[in-house]
């Protein structure tokens, strides 16, 4: 019998290289104007400085900017009394979970704010995922459906949610209850649908277009074709009635099956949750993989979260918030600019990617910190700056932005 090892060998030849190549690609990226850097500050909330990183390198901003990029809508997320509510939680509990909230990971401080934010969601019960985006992806997959109908602009954790879920995605126009309607009809047509489950999911809020879906009319086309209803209010919760997100301000929270949501953009914190039914919940922490393999959220930022609520349900920074909002967009549309949407994210059209990368860098230079959206964020012909004000920020901040954009806008022609 022979053997392969004593057949002479081929001489040695350098492997191809089947590698990645992040050069390359990070050049790709410079060349479509897509390439980011990471400017760190000296502190969240609505003025900031860039600081030098451990490194010692130099600060990327000169001087004192007015932050209108960031989601911290409430200006919650340097208040003193959400820090004083974590630091005390770390003292008593710890920095750190320790480990999944299935081991030895769940402490007072995750209970206290589900039942929170149970309350505030008028649902039986929720869980507290480590993030918003671990939320949307461990749900989606964990309620194992065999179609998912997503509207064509919910975020990158719905669409990767609905990925890792292996069902069937139908994409509907965006915020188009008929397309829905559209969309479940055909397939009921054309596949054996009979022992299917199907799920509706859509963001309430959506972050580019400022905009809100029509949530009573999908709940009713979903109702006509007997689907679940799940929406992510990660840009509404903490701004509307008592606290809560766009399925309370339109009473829809008997309707809605799934409500999905973020601590950390209103609410100034860290972490995600779903509320719902008590079946729904307990059917979660055993098989959402992303709250299951994951060590649970830091206590320290349950307790700030749940602070944030408590101020939230109080109304007074949400009416600080709607006022600033409302003369911003005022400001603007007396200039001539055209502001997209109806909520508290205010996208300026600009139209022309170079010109809205020309009109965020002027902005900047006034010291006003207003990104620029391109394509693919947003379809060709729609770039836009992108404003996020804050309960934060006062009328003199509000009259600096203004006067921000009229320069910039008059000094490039856009206006």
């Amino acid at each position: 019998m022979s053997s392969d090892r004593h057949r002479p060998q081929a001489a040695e030849t350098d492997p191809p290289d089947r590698g990645f190549d992040p050069e390359s690609r990070l050049r790709s990226r410079a060349a479509a104007d897509l390439r980011r850097d990471l400017a760190p500050v000296d502190r969240v909330g609505p003025r900031a400085r860039t600081a030098p990183d451990p490194g010692g390198d130099a600060p990327a901003w000169d001087g004192e900017r007015l932050v209108l990029a960031s989601n911290d809508y409430l200006g919650l997320a340097g208040d003193d009394r959400l820090a004083a509510a974590a630091a005390e939680t770390a003292r008593e509990v710890g920095t750190g979970a320790g480990a999944s909230r299935l081991v030895v990971g769940d402490t007072p401080a995750h209970r206290a704010l589900e039942r929170d934010l149970a309350a505030t969601k008028r649902t039986e019960r929720a869980l507290v995922f480590s993030s918003g985006y671990a939320a949307n992806v461990g749900t989606i997959a964990a309620l194992d459906p065999d179609a998912v109908f997503s509207d064509a602009l919910n975020h990158a954790s719905i669409v990767d949610g609905c990925r890792l879920s292996g069902a069937d995605v139908e994409i509907y126009d965006h915020g188009d209850p008929e397309a829905l309607r559209g969309a479940m009809g055909q397939r009921a047509r054309d596949v054996d649908t009979t022992d299917e489950s199907w799920l509706v999911v859509t963001d309430s809020v959506f972050s580019m277009d400022g905009d809100v879906a029509p949530l009573a009319a999908l709940c009713d086309a979903a109702d006509a074709f007997g689907a679940w209803t799940m929406v992510d209010e990660a840009h509404a919760t903490g701004l509307h009635d008592g606290g809560g997100g766009i399925v309370q301000r339109e009473g829809l929270s008997d309707r809605v099956d799934v409500q999905l949501g973020t601590l950390s953009k209103a609410l100034g914190a860290q972490g995600g949750y779903v509320a719902g039914s008590d079946p729904l919940v307990e059917h979660l922490l055993n098989a959402a993989r992303s709250f299951v393999f994951s060590t649970g959220l830091a206590p320290p930022a349950a307790a700030a979260a749940r602070e944030a609520l408590r101020i939230a349900r109080e109304g007074d920074r949400r009416d600080r918030l709607w006022n600033v909002v409302s003369r911003t967009r005022e400001g603007l549309e007396a200039m001539g600019y055209e502001v997209l949407g109806g909520t508290q994210i205010l996208p300026v059209l600009v139209g022309d990617r170079a010109d809205a990368v020309a009109l965020a860098d002027r902005l900047h230079e006034a010291g006003v910190v207003a990104p620029a959206i391109r394509p693919p964020t947003v379809p060709e012909g729609t770039s836009r700056i992108r404003l996020a004000p804050t309960a934060a920020h006062t009328p003199d901040d509000v009259d600096r932005c203004l006067a921000a954009f009229e320069a910039a806008g008059t000094e490039s022609g856009l206006i």
